[in-house]
């Protein structure tokens, strides 16, 4: 039996074979590789993401939770020097205008208020009367002294033109109201008087408080019979002065003298 020679040329089977089982285990291999690869790196680039996210999260609560009160107090705005002058200037004209208000209310306060005679203090409770119905004397008032001037006067009572201002109300309330009648409602003489008044056909009626229907009646009836020195109603007014008791009233009815006397005062 002959051995067969080997050649270059002589196919080599086996070895073929086998090179073509290892080619073909190896190819399912190097086919998986690069999906593995790329799964790999995914995961590894989803990780990181994450540890990123984690991280800013991280960063972002310690800032806020921690830095921030130290950041907000240790920030001071910061104040250009044109709105630092003008809050300066604001602050001074401020405090220019409080001390400025409270130095003339301490002026005010200072002064004493004017002081009305039996005259002045009549016209300005009558001027007060007359001028609004719904006008009352506060029963806190003690009829026995003079009338705080703040009660029944419309200006300052202590302004440095406040005599010349209670001449000025005299003068304005026996002017408007010359013939001034205090009564009782139902009181008989004060119906003669103002029977009486009436028949003169004045140009301008008399003005007549009815005082015992008023609610501050106890305090005005005394304040009334202080400042005319009578010792009751009626009190019958011309001109700002009391004409007297009834039997005066009378006899100057008779005579003319309470026509002229009216006629004096204006009307």
């Amino acid at each position: 039996m002959s051995i067969p020679r080997i050649t270059s040329r002589t196919p080599l089977r086996e070895s073929s074979s086998s090179s073509l089982e290892k080619a073909q285990v190896a190819l399912p291999l190097l086919s998986t590789l690069p999906f593995m690869a790329v799964k790999n790196a995914r995961r590894t680039r989803s990780r990181a993401a994450l540890l990123v996210f984690l991280s800013l999260v991280f960063i972002s609560s310690y800032i806020f939770f921690v830095q921030r009160p130290a950041l907000s107090t240790s920030i001071v705005p910061h104040r250009t020097p044109a709105g630092s002058s003008l809050a300066e200037a604001l602050d001074a004209m401020r405090n220019s205008h409080l001390s400025s208000g409270a130095e003339r209310r301490k002026t005010l306060y200072s002064r004493p208020q004017v002081k009305l005679t039996p005259e002045q203090e009549l016209a300005a409770v009558s001027s007060f009367l007359a001028s609004l119905a719904a006008n009352v004397i506060p029963p806190t008032v003690d009829p026995s002294q003079p009338i705080d001037p703040q009660l029944v006067l419309e200006f300052d009572t202590r302004g440095t033109r406040a005599n010349e201002e209670v001449q000025v109300m005299v003068e304005d309330v026996w002017s408007r109201n010359p013939v001034f009648l205090y009564s009782k409602l139902y009181s008989p003489i004060s119906r003669e008087i103002k029977a009486t008044l009436l028949s003169m056909n004045l140009h301008l009626a008399p003005t007549i408080i009815d005082v015992d229907i008023r609610p501050d009646a106890d305090v005005l009836k005394p304040i009334l019979m202080r400042l005319t020195s009578l010792s009751d109603l009626p009190i019958l007014l011309v001109g700002g002065k009391p004409v007297g008791s009834i039997t005066e009233v009378r006899e100057m009815v008779e005579t003319g003298e309470l026509q002229r006397k009216i006629h004096e005062a204006g009307r």
